[in-house]
């Protein structure tokens, strides 16, 4: 056996070619088990490519994906005291807050944001399931509130993503009190006459479905989403039976009246643009990525019943069958 040849070369090459590989270029589908490229998945707005399952996605690049460009401006909130009851588990909850906003490099479990989708300008508003699994304390309250006020205040509808755990434990009754306080809210986009439309998200659960996830005018959910008030363990140890299979689920609250549409994430924003413009009496998106013609919706009305209706030249100057 000759050393050099067998262990030392070997061993010399393995340095010199050795390269770092960075731990995120691949991400694992919690479904399938499929390894996806992260830019795939990004270009696919955290969609599995092979089967389909819908992955967390953040709320900024949700509303990057929603808005026109990918251009919007954030709502500022109003911050509610840190730690209202000095509340302290295994740690202290402003300790909870400080880790969760570096983790996200959010302030909070809700972004709201204005722009526009299909040259139509809204309000929208997203929380942000990793960040304490959303769960809807006073900033949430205080968001959808301002969400609220900034679409009435500016004549635009209301789009509002929902993805929580329900209340959030360390505010207590406070924390519940968001309930009323944000039913209040879309009371007031009601009484404006402006569309309020609810996207429910995997998953929406507790004390948010019990508010202001199910008062919209149209309920469009992602597939697969869990959407419940108890989920199905607790129901399952309260009444001691097997649930039927799907309960709770995205597509077994469409198929039981609950909701008005299943959408996948990737077809989500023609939807909204399409329903939105509706709601509002508006008439279809201009297509392309210029803006719609100078002189108003008439004129973009008029060029899209143009488009939609071409003159028929195919039946001029030309005499009817059978007459000579």
């Amino acid at each position: 056996m000759n050393w050099i040849t067998n262990y030392v070369r070997p061993r010399i090459n393995s340095i010199f070619s050795r390269r770092e590989t960075p731990d995120n270029l691949w991400t694992k589908c919690d479904d399938c088990g499929t390894m996806l490229f992260h830019r795939e998945v990004s270009d696919n707005l955290n969609v599995c490519t092979n089967c389909g399952h819908h992955m967390p996605i953040s709320p900024r690049d949700r509303f990057r994906a929603l808005f026109d460009g990918g251009i919007f401006t954030d709502i500022k909130v109003p911050v509610p005291p840190a730690d209202p009851l000095h509340f302290r588990d295994q740690k202290r909850y402003p300790d909870r807050l400080k880790a969760a906003q570096r983790e996200t490099g959010e302030t909070e479990a809700m972004l709201v944001a204005t722009g526009e989708i299909g040259r139509t300008p809204i309000v929208a508003a997203c929380q942000d399931f990793s960040f304490m699994a959303g769960s809807m304390g006073m900033y949430v309250g205080n968001a959808i509130i301002a969400a609220a006020q900034e679409a009435v205040k500016l004549k635009r509808p209301l789009i509002l993503f929902s993805a929580a755990g329900g209340a959030r434990m360390q505010e207590g009754i406070l924390s519940l009190m968001q309930m009323p306080r944000t039913t209040v809210a879309v009371q007031m986009l009601k009484e404006a006459g402006l569309p309020y439309i609810v996207v429910l998200t995997h998953p929406t659960t507790g004390g948010v479905t019990a508010s202001y996830a199910m008062l919209g005018d149209v309920h469009i959910a992602e597939p697969n989403a869990l959407i419940c008030f108890a989920g199905p363990r607790v129901i399952e140890q309260t009444i001691r039976e097997k649930l039927p299979d799907g309960f709770q689920r995205a597509e077994y609250l469409l198929d039981h009246g609950m909701l008005d549409r299943v959408t996948p994430r990737t077809e989500l924003r023609e939807e909204l643009i399409g329903i939105t413009r509706m709601l509002l009496g508006l008439p279809p998106a201009v297509r392309g990525d210029l803006p719609p013609p100078e002189g108003g919706g008439e004129l973009a009305h008029a060029l899209t019943d143009a488009e939609a209706k071409p003159e028929d030249t195919s039946k001029k100057d030309t005499p009817k069958a059978g007459k000579k």
